[in-house]
């Protein structure tokens, strides 16, 4: 199976909980896009302890690697969240970004879009795995551009990332 990290320098893993969605265990149906039945493009409460010592910032985001497009699917990216943020409620992904700690941006999706945009794998595509991931950085600002892709955005983490907390749930369309 494609793992997004395989191939990334190791870092230390600190702990990622949420009231919404849970390890190996399906999405609940808020998570799902809004043209899903059920869906409501709800990005899911996020918790998270345990960061290396020197963590300046935090980077969250949440992918889909199982997504049929040869690159997956980036559904959500923000940027410098402060080190003292250890917790994002659950919506604070919308287009305000409004659960969103001052200072803390949302990039754009592989939709473009400026929010966190719910799961929708194609119909009898089978299961899918929805990382979501708080990166702890050695950096108060990341310095990506506003309009910079989750791809761009990994890139320049890799020589600022201090530790990584990982939420795996899953997804699947019958």
């Amino acid at each position: 199976m494609n793992n997004p990290f395989a191939k990334l320098p190791e870092v230390e893993a600190f702990r990622l909980t949420s009231h919404d969605i849970a390890e190996g265990l399906p999405l609940p149906p808020q998570q799902y896009a809004s043209g899903v039945e059920g869906g409501k493009d709800l990005s899911p409460h996020l918790k998270w302890s345990g960061a290396p010592e020197g963590t300046k910032s935090y980077a969250v985001t949440a992918y889909d690697p199982d997504a049929p497009t040869g690159s997956g699917f980036w559904h959500w990216a923000v940027i410098n969240i402060p080190a003292n943020v250890t917790e994002l409620p659950t919506g604070a992904g919308d287009e305000h970004g409004t659960g969103l700690p001052q200072g803390a941006l949302q990039l754009p999706n592989d939709a473009r879009l400026e929010r966190f945009i719910g799961a929708a794998p194609p119909a009898g595509h089978g299961p899918h795995r929805y990382y979501f991931v708080v990166h702890a950085l050695d950096v108060e600002d990341i310095g990506v551009d506003r309009s910079a892709t989750p791809a761009v955005l990994g890139f320049t983490m890799l020589g600022h990332t201090l530790g990584r907390a990982v939420l795996v749930a899953t997804g699947e369309s019958k």
